[in-house]
């Protein structure tokens, strides 16, 4: 660390915590959404986000929002709904509330979600009323979630550290000290630890986008991963389209989908993967960890999963639906990420898949296909486009993958080595 950097991490770590909540609350609402005067914002978010709840709520307002609605989730509430609810409540989901939403959505509404869920809160529960209640949300919130995948509106994610999270991320210690070291990580994996993280932003945009214009000029079509447990080729949609940083939805806002971000993305080709690949970190998913993934791909499709914990709730996962055992993501992340090398494992697909490249199982996006956004379901299937009621990303990346371009014509040429770019 230069004498520069020291200072100014020095300088972040005098300044108050409200100070610092602040920071991550405008940079949420000028870089993440880009919020348009006379935009409704529709936010979700934990009830122990409160505090940054409030602060998001001025700083929309500041921006000029019309209305700002949030709907709150509470881990005890869930949990009672799996104690005491009946059997039917599992494959029931208010529909009505999630098409209230998709027409908030059509109707100009920007997405903010504050991530901070216990991801360990489902891992007694009957795998069964977990997987039935996940597939009725999906389907409930399709038309909601497919204006997301398109991009169609400007949206965002960021963090907000809660006691049961950190105790996970930080095990063994105080309650009040965990949370307040989970609280420094996602500052600073956030990039609010500068002077100015708004242009902070704009400048780690720039670096994203220049990786991602070399790798839409190569035009591969395929990528191998291989290392000591991954021997995995990944076969890339035709016409597809990488993405990075921030980009331009389709209400004409530019915005930064997830804070943090290291990723560069595209669509895979829902038949052409094949191989074996082992998860570099485990998986939070709804609720459940799920440990030590290790699958097996023949022509797109799964036809064998294991995990060393939570593998009933892996092999209901990819049975939601055909779409499910297939990639509608492939993404590359160098093992060198300000994430990656905090040596932190956050338990949570915000962080950790900014950690290390990683794929994700089911729905692909439309944006990351050439002129995707105005093509129907059945055009972007004809070019390999997943689809599915999910998109769950999980980490394969690590300090010993190696990752080739493929070529059209067969040749490789090395992207990474070692988890870093060539």
């Amino acid at each position: 660390m230069s004498v520069a950097e020291a200072i100014k991490v020095t300088k972040f770590s005098e300044l108050a915590f409200e100070e610092k909540l602040d920071r991550l609350a405008e940079v949420a609402v000028r870089v993440g959404l880009g919020l348009q005067a006379g935009q409704e914002l529709i936010m979700s978010a934990p009830m122990e986000a409160l505090p940054l709840v409030r602060r998001i709520t001025e700083h929309a307002y500041k921006a000029g929002a019309l209305l700002v609605t949030t709907f709150y989730s509470d881990d005890p509430s869930v949990l009672a709904r799996y104690e005491y609810g009946p059997d039917a409540s599992f494959d029931f989901a208010p529909t009505w509330l999630q098409d209230g939403i998709a027409a908030g959505f059509r109707s100009g509404a920007a997405r903010l979600a504050i991530a901070g869920a216990n991801p360990a809160l489902l891992a007694k529960q009957d795998p069964a009323k977990v997987s039935r209640a996940n597939i009725a949300m999906s389907k409930a919130s399709k038309p909601a979630m497919e204006l997301i995948t398109r991009h169609e509106i400007n949206w965002t994610i960021v963090a907000c550290a809660t006691p049961e999270w950190a105790k996970l991320v930080f095990p063994g210690e105080p309650v009040d000290v965990t949370v307040a070291k989970l609280w420094e990580a996602i500052f600073v994996a956030s990039r609010v630890n500068v002077d100015d993280p708004v242009v902070e932003w704009q400048q780690h945009g720039g670096r994203l986008k220049k990786r991602v214009d070399m790798l839409n000029a190569k035009r591969y079509s395929a990528l191998h991963f291989k290392s000591p447990v991954t021997d995995l080729t990944v076969g890339l949609a035709d016409d597809h389209l990488w993405a990075g940083g921030g980009t331009t939805a389709g209400n004409g806002v530019y915005c930064q989908p997830n804070i943090p971000t290291e990723e560069c993305f595209t669509t895979p080709h829902k038949d052409r993967v094949n191989g074996t690949v082992k998860a570099s970190k485990p998986l939070s998913h709804q609720g459940t960890l799920i440990e030590n993934i290790s699958v097996r791909f023949e022509n797109g499709k799964i036809v064998e999963a294991k995990a060393t914990a939570g593998e009933d709730v892996l092999n209901r996962l990819i049975s939601t639906d055909d779409g499910a055992r297939r990639l509608g993501e492939v993404a590359l992340v160098p093992h060198g990420s300000p994430i990656a090398q905090s040596g932190v494992l956050f338990w949570n697909t915000l962080f950790d898949e900014n950690a290390a490249s990683h794929i994700a199982l089911g729905q692909a996006y439309s944006t990351c296909i050439i002129g995707g956004e105005k093509m129907d379901g059945a055009a972007l299937a004809a070019l390999g486009a997943n689809e599915s009621l999910i998109h769950v990303d999980w980490m394969i990346g690590s300090g010993e993958m190696d990752v080739d371009g493929i070529a059209a014509d067969g040749t490789a040429e090395p992207l990474m080595r070692k988890g870093e770019w060539v």
